[in-house]
């Protein structure tokens, strides 16, 4: 039987799939445990589709790791995850490096603990001469954030004479986002059920496929990730065009 990957189109697939790894807490309650311990193993699933979509030839894939609403989640899971993620950063590094991968970040850089930002700049530094899948992790991020920035970096812009008000259309609004210079998501998916966007690259997303699944962030594995860009290529894009027109 042929296997989900081999029935993927090259030529069709997303040149930016983003997702919202959703489900840590949930997968580890059901096991009894802490969130935390949800969050541990949800690295391996992190790990596994990085590895597909650099395998596959994918150009950007951003994660969803850390909102700007998550600090207000309690302070010994919140420390907890920054200091995972700092450890992850520091094992993976060398993982990146050797599979052509670049490491990107967006959203409030000055709102990380110094141990995470220097972890990270360290990293990006390392992989910046990287050219196959670029990995974006969204990291005290929210899109209500990213368009609140950037509507005050233009009225600064244009207090400065450096803009003029009229000059601003959706290209130059773009170019003051956390995501300047990279193509828009194809696709979003989201993993446990929810169906909802949770404050996620909301400008960006005006027409990505959005595709949803059951499965609990921990769990997810390359196989459902071919699912996704399986099923994201069953469907037509039509950019608010008809059918006949496309």
């Amino acid at each position: 039987m042929e296997s989900l990957k081999d029935q993927l189109i090259r030529e069709k697939l997303p040149k930016h799939v983003a997702v919202i790894m959703d489900g840590n807490g949930r997968w580890a309650q059901k096991k009894g445990n802490s969130r935390i311990f949800g969050h541990q193993h949800g690295v391996t699933a992190v790990r596994e589709v990085t590895e597909a979509a650099a395998e596959l030839g994918i150009g950007y894939l951003t994660l969803y790791a850390f909102s700007t609403e998550n600090w207000s989640r309690p302070k010994r899971e919140v420390d907890a995850l920054m200091s995972l993620l700092v450890s992850t950063i520091s094992s993976e590094t060398k993982t990146l490096i050797k599979n052509n991968v670049r490491l990107n970040t967006i959203g409030c850089r000055e709102c990380l603990p110094a141990s995470v930002l220097k972890k990270l700049e360290d990293a990006e530094a390392k992989t910046s001469e990287n050219t196959g899948l670029t990995l974006v992790l969204a990291l005290s991020y929210s899109s209500r954030w990213e368009i609140v920035d950037a509507s005050k970096r233009i009225a600064r812009d244009v207090q400065n004479g450096k803009l003029n008000v009229d000059d601003i259309d959706d290209n130059i609004f773009s170019e003051y986002l956390a995501t300047k210079g990279m193509p828009d998501p194809e696709l979003m998916i989201r993993t446990s059920g929810e169906l909802r966007i949770s404050n996620f690259l909301l400008w960006q997303l005006a027409y990505t496929e959005l595709y949803f699944t059951e499965v609990l962030w921990p769990d997810y594995r390359k196989e459902d990730f071919y699912e996704a860009l399986l099923d994201y290529q069953r469907r037509e894009r039509r950019f608010g065009k008809t059918s006949q027109q496309i």
